[in-house]
């Protein structure tokens, strides 16, 4: 993997996103300059103005949503030893999932007005809907310190330690009052922690934006959507703001986890 100089080459690379997950890796600011002695960027438009397609590492931000986008991935899979997604639109696909739901080309004609017939679409996905994904930092936008956890891991040739825990359990450890208490539909028993609980702290409930824990622990789920009586027709539309990919019409279509941690208590 190491260049000439003994650095692995690294590419960041844009796709259907507002690009602020690659502006909170400039926000590491020292932490990244001591990266910049392990590593070299190579291609970094938020960053620099230097192209190169020659990187070892690719980190990848932003959903799939025109045919040029598939292709595009599938070269920087084939070049990259290592392909990483970064953030929630990555995965597991984000905001742009909510057009998924609707009429493709009145949502180009909204859009792009008179000129929507130029702008091709296709229903968004993320990026492990196309290509393999080695690793994932997650969230909406990525945790500072989750990107340089898995960075550095890399690096030393180690498994990252990300959590694979539901975000109850860090809100729980900063006392926060259960946004279901208060009336709200909240993912946090099966969404992935990681991310301090932020969005509870500060006042909202939790969208899902890191995706589904992988081992959800149903009997928990299940109490918790009885006891506000609540179907699992209820998570599955909260989940569309995220994981619009994963779900459809009311029905878990694929995502690892999904139908066990809901599936079971509809028509309780």
């Amino acid at each position: 993997m190491p260049n000439g100089n003994g650095k692995p080459k690294v590419g960041f690379f844009s796709f259907a996103s507002c690009e602020g997950c690659q502006l909170m890796v400039l926000e590491c600011e020292e932490e990244l300059l001591d990266l910049l002695g392990a590593i070299e960027i190579v291609n970094f438009r938020e960053a620099m103005d230097k192209i190169s397609d020659d990187y070892d590492i690719a980190f990848v931000e932003g959903s799939i949503t025109t045919e040029r986008d598939i292709e595009e991935l599938k070269e920087i899979r084939a070049q990259a030893k290592i392909l990483i997604a970064l953030g929630a639109c990555a995965w597991p696909g984000g905001l742009n999932m909510m057009k998924n739901f609707q009429d493709l080309t009145e949502v180009r004609k909204y859009v792009y007005g008179d000129k929507w017939a130029v702008h091709e679409t296709i229903p968004a996905r993320p990026i492990d809907a196309v290509v393999p994904v080695d690793y994932y930092v997650r969230g909406c936008p990525i945790d500072r310190e989750e990107f340089l956890e898995v960075t550095k891991s890399l690096l030393l040739g180690k498994e990252p330690s990300i959590p694979n825990y539901p975000v109850c359990v860090e809100c729980k450890l900063r006392e926060n009052e259960c946004r279901f208490l208060l009336g709200e539909i909240c993912l946090g028993p099966i969404a992935r922690a990681g991310c301090k609980a932020i969005c509870p702290t500060f006042g909202t409930k939790c969208e899902g934006c890191r995706g589904l824990v992988d081992d959800p622990q149903i009997n928990a789920q299940q109490e918790v959507l009885q006891e506000h009586g609540l179907s699992v027709k209820d998570i599955l539309l909260e989940f569309r703001m995220f994981g619009g990919w994963y779900v459809g019409a009311g029905e878990p279509v694929g995502y690892p986890g999904l139908e066990l941690a809901v599936g079971e208590t509809e028509g309780q």
